[in-house]
Formats: C-alpha cells, sequence, structure tokens
C-alpha cells in the first residue's frame, strides 16, 4: 500500500488552515506533501475520525488530534478551530473522500478564515469528477459542475438548467438516486444527449460507461444492483 513503513515525523509547519485532499479510492493516490502536513498539524479537522484514522494508519501516522467537522455542526466547529488556529495552531482540514469543499464540507471554515485574515494553505490533489471528465470522452474546452442535484426544492429548475447548458456539466449523484436522476434528465434532455457515467472512480471496480443518456439507464437498469458513488458527466446543448 504505497508508501510502506515510511516515517514522516512531527515536523513543525506554521501556523493556519491547511485543506489537504484525500484519496477517493486508491490510497496511493495521496500526495507526499499532504502526508507530511497530516503528520505535522496540530488539529486535523475530519468528517469522519475512524474512516481518517484507517488513512492514518495506512501510513504510519500517529495521530490523537483528530477533531470532528461535518455538515451538521460544520458552523459551531468551525468558529472552534479559528480559535485554535488564532492561538498559533495548525489544522489540517480533510474529508472522507477528495478535496474539502467541493460537495463537502469545508466552506465555512474557509470563508471565516479569509475573514480573519488566517493563512489558507490548499493543497492540490483528489477529486472525483477531474478524472471522470477528462476520461468522458466529452469536450473539456468548457465545462460546469453542479455537484449533487437538490432533492426536493428546485430540483426541476436545476436539472432545466442542465439541459440548457452549453457547456459540459458534471454531476454527483449515489447508486440509490442514480436512475430516477437518468429518467428525469432523459425527459429534460432527450434520450439522444451524449453522457458518460464513471463509477467509483480509482477503486478496484472503476467504471465508465459512454453512451447515450436513455443507453446508460438501460445499462444500469439491467443490473441485480447498483453499488458505487457516480460522476455523471453530459455533453452541452447543440444548436
Amino acid at each position: 500500500m504505497g508508501f510502506g513503513n515510511w516515517e514522516f515525523g512531527d515536523g513543525k509547519i506554521e501556523t493556519g488552515l491547511y485543506i489537504v485532499p484525500t484519496p477517493v479510492g486508491n490510497l496511493d493516490d495521496i500526495t507526499i506533501r499532504a502526508l507530511k502536513i497530516l503528520s505535522s498539524a496540530d488539529i486535523i479537522a475530519c468528517e469522519d475520525t475512524r474512516h481518517t484514522g484507517t488513512l492514518l494508519k495506512a501510513y504510519n501516522i500517529k495521530h490523537n488530534k483528530l477533531e470532528s467537522y461535518y455538515e451538521h455542526n460544520e458552523e459551531t466547529k468551525a468558529s472552534i478551530l479559528i480559535k485554535e488556529i488564532e492561538r498559533g495552531k495548525s489544522v489540517a482540514l480533510v474529508t472522507d473522500a477528495g478535496t474539502p469543499g467541493i460537495s463537502d464540507p469545508g466552506y465555512r471554515i474557509i470563508k471565516k478564515s479569509i475573514e480573519n485574515g488566517i493563512k489558507i494553505v490548499s493543497l492540490p490533489g483528489a477529486t472525483a469528477f477531474v478524472p471522470a471528465l477528462v476520461a468522458s470522452g466529452l469536450p473539456l474546452d468548457e465545462f460546469h459542475f453542479y455537484g449533487f442535484p437538490p432533492t426536493k426544492k428546485g430540483r426541476k429548475t436545476f436539472l432545466e438548467e442542465v439541459s440548457k447548458q452549453k457547456a459540459t456539466s458534471i454531476l454527483y449523484e449515489s447508486p440509490y438516486k442514480i436512475l430516477k436522476l437518468l429518467d428525469e434528465l432523459i425527459q429534460i434532455c432527450g434520450q439522444e444527449r451524449q453522457a458518460c457515467i464513471a463509477r467509483e472512480i480509482s477503486k478496484v471496480y472503476e467504471e465508465f460507461i459512454r453512451c447515450t443518456l436513455a443507453e446508460c439507464r438501460i445499462v444500469l437498469a439491467q443490473r441485480q444492483a447498483i453499488k458505487g458513488e457516480f460522476v455523471l458527466v453530459i455533453e452541452g446543448l447543440k444548436f
């Protein structure tokens, strides 16, 4: 698994907020710089302490300063973590997978850090939508990332906007809602709109389905079980 028995130590890093992407699948996708930050930060603010603990264990990073930071406590914890940084601490922000703030918690503490004049270091790294977009075969010169569709209020308006988008569109969806989303998109965008479904990016069962929206729906509906996290890349509207 990647770096084996490498030791990264506990070297001092400057006070501030460090935005640290973590792998969306294969643990080898983490960067050496990310591992150094995680091993050195005073506090690691994470979406799930158990999940992040597993990642740290895989790279022999011993850390007992994991702080829970997720969607439902984000407002409160952001203020607490800002105070810790103002006291001279370094905080590494991670989510379960990918880059914090991209369809994941992170926006509030980043905004509060800026408002309080706190140094922010944003590391480049893993995101699910970039490899899905690049491997989709659809135009890359212009694209629009939408994230997860609204579940109720504003959903129809949201999908109509996607249907009229001239650039390539990117959406996230869960395995439990992907068929419903495809049904709605077929109705609004038309059956022949080209698309690519990327499933389980960077994991063992990584898969790309490249065809029309209608054909994507047929492929998935034929399966006994639909598993994995989905990135849906949709062709822009042609005139």
